[in-house]
């Protein structure tokens, strides 16, 4: 016996999606900065070293003395000799007064000025080791300094944004179906008999 059937065949339908990622972009420049550096403040002083140097007593050992004590000094040996040249000069006057005694002052007086003694001669000029003096006064030097801070600017720069959207599409990637069919499925009429 053969039974009638109904096969039915379906097919969904499927959609497709096409997905469109979103982008963003961010650009961000370097920040402007500067800096200035100012020199530091520098004050220096010096005051001089001094160098004294006295030789007055060298100049002494080789007969070079300052000028006031020279002058005192040869008007003390003039007064000096003057007195005794007059002394000498009174004594020889005497021996002149008195030649009629016993004696020969002429001849005394011309030995006198005749023969000169024999000067001995050394070298004399010189000075004793500790006839020069130094004295030093050392330099000074004070040094102030003042150090400047860095002056530092800086200015941010903006980020610049650039965004894409994204999206979503959808499409029909297979359409739907049903397919209906009959199996067995028979018309019975008068004398006669129809398969549908």
């Amino acid at each position: 016996m053969r039974l009638p059937q109904i096969r039915i065949q379906s097919q969904d339908a499927k959609l497709g999606l096409q997905i469109k990622n979103a982008q963003l972009t961010v650009e961000s420049g370097a920040a402007k900065q500067t800096i200035q550096q100012p020199q530091a403040d520098i004050q220096i002083r010096t005051t001089p070293g001094k160098l004294t140097i006295d030789q007055s007593k060298a100049l002494a050992d080789v007969g070079i003395i300052p000028t006031e004590q020279s002058v005192k000094k040869n008007a003390n040996e003039a007064m000096r000799d003057a007195i005794e040249g007059s002394k000498k000069r009174r004594h020889q006057g005497d021996m002149l007064m008195k030649i009629e005694n016993d004696g020969e002052p002429l001849a005394v007086i011309a030995k006198q000025y005749g023969h000169k003694p024999i000067k001995n001669f050394n070298i004399g000029w010189i000075p004793s080791g500790n006839g020069v003096k130094f004295d030093y006064e050392p330099a000074k030097v004070e040094i102030n300094n003042r150090a400047n801070q860095p002056i530092i600017n800086v200015e941010p720069t903006e980020n610049q944004f650039y965004y894409q959207r994204g999206g979503v599409e959808n499409y029909l990637e297979q359409k739907k179906w049903i397919d209906i069919d009959f199996v067995n499925v028979n018309y019975v009429g008068n004398n006669f008999e129809m398969e549908i």
